[in-house]
């Protein structure tokens, strides 16, 4: 091999040394979990002073109106809670979070759960049995979250008529065109 061959593979661990000086070596880093990309959040709508405000919440079914409804029925956590966050809904216990899977079938909603459907440009939310005689406030609650996640499942979709059928059969009628954003 000749001299001038020699002289860059002698240099290239002298220059590796060098650079590597005063660098402390360190162990592993505790710093969360693993890199995934977005976090799946679904928004959920509360009260405050009076108004709605949107409430972002981390779920691993962000796209699914069940499991919107189901968040929406355990009423703020505690941060929420702290920054004034309220309910007009009956707030229910909470639950063991539902399996992922992509679509949920009827039978596997639990029966105090609403029920949420698209068609076309309506949205209809049917309410359980034992959830009746809501306030303007709770209906437009219920209505903004469906329709919020309605928008991840579905961007396209706009629904321009909601309606919100309570546990009575009493029918109201509302609009997701108001609800505000998440800020």
């Amino acid at each position: 091999m000749k001299a001038r061959h020699r002289l860059p593979l002698l240099l290239a661990p002298a220059l590796l040394a060098l650079a590597s000086c005063d660098i402390p070596a360190t162990g592993v880093v505790e710093a969360g979990g693993p890199a995934s990309g977005m976090t799946p959040v679904a928004t959920v709508y509360f009260v405050q002073r009076g108004a709605l405000v949107a409430a972002p919440r981390i779920t691993d079914r962000p796209g699914n109106a069940e499991t919107a409804m189901e968040l929406l029925l355990e009423g703020p956590n505690g941060a929420e809670a702290s920054a004034g966050y309220t309910t007009e809904i009956p707030v229910r216990p909470t639950r063991a979070p539902a399996a992922a899977t992509d679509s949920v079938e009827p039978s596997a909603v639990p029966p105090d759960t609403p029920t949420v459907n698209v068609t076309g440009d309506r949205l209809s939310i049917q309410l359980p049995a034992d959830m009746g005689g809501l306030s303007h406030l709770a209906t437009q609650q219920l209505i903004c979250t469906a329709a919020a996640v309605q928008r991840i499942s579905d961007p396209s979709a706009t629904p321009s008529e909601a309606y919100v059928t309570d546990g009575q059969g009493r029918r109201t009628e509302g609009s997701a065109e108001d609800c505000p954003q998440v800020g």
